[in-house]
């Protein structure tokens, strides 16, 4: 399995980088697929609940469409994007516990070049744990995401 540098595939830094791996993506298929593993290293974990909170899981869907972004723009530097919001975010788990491999699947399933749409779903061992439709803004250009900056 290839081990990506994702401080070159999202625009973050760790320790906010939550994600472990890229598992594979698909641009035809407009999916990726990414791995985390819970462990007392990762920001937001929490011993007194073992693990980390599964609303958590919402930043674990946005960096995996992160990922899927990057190679939609041709594994050139990543482009900053903006969480709207998540329609029915539906969390299965109280937490994803310490020690457990989650894997994150996003699917673009509306584009129009900058507001997009991601069906992702959080699993453990095939069972679904989390799941949510989320929206993003993804400018274009440098020049649109200065103009929201200043405002």
């Amino acid at each position: 399995m290839t081990k990506y540098d994702l401080e070159k595939v999202l625009p973050h830094k760790h320790p906010i980088i939550f994600i472990d791996n890229i598992l594979d993506y698909n641009l035809e298929d407009h999916t990726a697929k990414t791995i985390v593993n819970i462990n007392e290293n990762k920001l937001f974990f929490d011993s007194s609940i073992g693990g980390i909170s599964s609303i958590t899981g919402i930043e674990f869907m946005a960096q995996t469409i992160g990922c899927y972004s990057y190679f939609k723009n041709e594994m050139k530097n990543p482009r900053i994007g903006f969480l709207l919001g998540t329609r029915l975010y539906k969390s299965y788990i109280d937490v994803f516990e310490h020690n457990k491999t989650y894997e994150i699947t996003a699917k673009e399933v509306f584009t129009n070049d900058e507001l997009v749409s991601f069906e992702c779903f959080i699993y453990n061992a095939g069972k679904v744990c989390a799941e949510a439709v989320i929206n993003a803004y993804m400018p274009k250009n440098e020049i649109n995401l200065i103009g929201m900056l200043n405002v």
